[in-house]
């Protein structure tokens, strides 16, 4: 109400000309601290509603201190979220754009797709990367275990529980804290599938550093589908790792997969802003067999993000997105989900603390 002038047009094109008639400069009014009282009385002689000015004056703030209801009514919040230049994360894949390291054939598919590729740097018209996961990736999912009953649906209001991932240590009474092996790893497979509360066999439960690095992926997929009929995550560690494990699960689920989704496995950038060959390679191989992707920013914020909760927000988005986007150039309605591993560094230090 307190931006309402009476006898203003409501058309939108009206509106435009009055605007661009009166030279109105949102820059130069925030500059100029501009208050409520002015904004009315330049709305009420261009002929341009008080609104739409402080709307534009927004896109050009630091810092909007407004009511509550702006950031929880879905009505009020719209307004906020169609202001230009605050859809950060788009900002940034646009003007900033995402590396792509060692893996010429995705700078193809992006450039093909209608990015804009300039060497290694690929930067993404506005709302690209967006539109094509809205308009393309399943809201959900079915990931299907050796044992249908065992079958878990991703996504939409279902919560699904799997095991730790990725721990290189393990700790017991008798040795105590030790490098993990192969038989432990394959004991953490049977504990996951003994037990009703975990609903997914998981990926790298913990690190067999026993097994040489060039077949550990193998042991590791193999001891899931031995061990267990829980659904799993496959190896990301090469592209022709990924193929491995796509291989080695066909095999298991009766020679031919059939479409289905059994695998559902994480997909990292490089922060800041890099996507490297390794992955990409990965997250193709899968994309391209039907299999579900977390596409997952890895972020210590202060060492590979800016220190702030909002910059963190913003350059996971970002990643995530480019990410994701990829998946679906490669295929159309392929699974996949938007991860996110955000933590923190001291500097002091450089340790790393765990952050919610």
């Amino acid at each position: 109400a307190e931006h309402e002038v009476d006898g203003l047009p409501d058309d939108p094109e009206q509106i435009r000309r009055n605007w661009a008639a009166a030279k109105i400069d949102p820059q130069r009014l925030l500059d100029d601290a501009a208050d409520l009282r002015r904004v009315r009385e330049l709305g009420r002689v261009a002929g341009v509603p008080p609104w739409d000015i402080t709307k534009a004056m927004l896109a050009h703030a630091d810092v909007v201190i407004c009511d509550y209801n702006y950031v929880f009514s879905p009505r009020n919040r719209a307004a906020l979220e169609t202001v230009p230049g605050w859809d950060t994360a788009d900002t940034v894949l646009e003007e900033v754009g995402i590396e792509v390291r060692d893996y010429p054939s995705a700078l193809t598919l992006f450039k093909n797709a209608g990015a804009i590729v300039d060497g290694t740097r690929v930067r993404f018209p506005r709302g690209m990367c967006r539109e094509l996961v809205s308009k393309n990736a399943p809201s959900q999912y079915v990931q299907h275990g050796r044992n249908p009953e065992r079958n878990v649906i991703i996504g939409g209001k279902h919560t699904v529980f799997a095991p730790n991932y990725g721990s290189p240590f393990v700790h017991n009474l008798d040795d105590g804290r030790r490098y993990a092996t192969l038989t432990d790893f394959q004991n953490f497979v049977k504990l996951a599938y003994s037990t009703p509360y975990l609903h997914h066999s998981g990926g790298t439960v913990c690190e067999p550093v026993d097994v040489p690095v060039s077949k550990r992926h193998l042991d590791m997929v193999y001891s899931h589908l031995k061990y267990s009929d829980k659904p799993f995550m496959g190896s990301v560690t090469a592209g022709e790792r990924a193929q491995d494990s796509v291989d080695l699960a066909r095999i298991a689920f009766g020679g031919d997969l059939a479409d289905r989704t059994v695998m559902t496995s994480l997909i990292n950038a490089s922060s800041p802003l890099v996507w490297d060959g390794t992955m990409l390679a990965a997250a193709q191989v899968y994309a391209e067999n039907n299999q579900a992707c977390i596409i997952t920013p890895f972020i210590l914020a202060g060492a590979m993000a800016p220190s702030t909760g909002a910059g963190v927000a913003v350059q996971t988005l970002a990643e995530a997105l480019a990410g994701m986007a990829f998946t679906q150039i490669v295929r159309p309605g392929a699974p996949v989900i938007f991860g996110s591993f955000a933590s923190s560094i001291r500097h002091e230090c450089l340790a790393v603390y765990p952050t919610p």
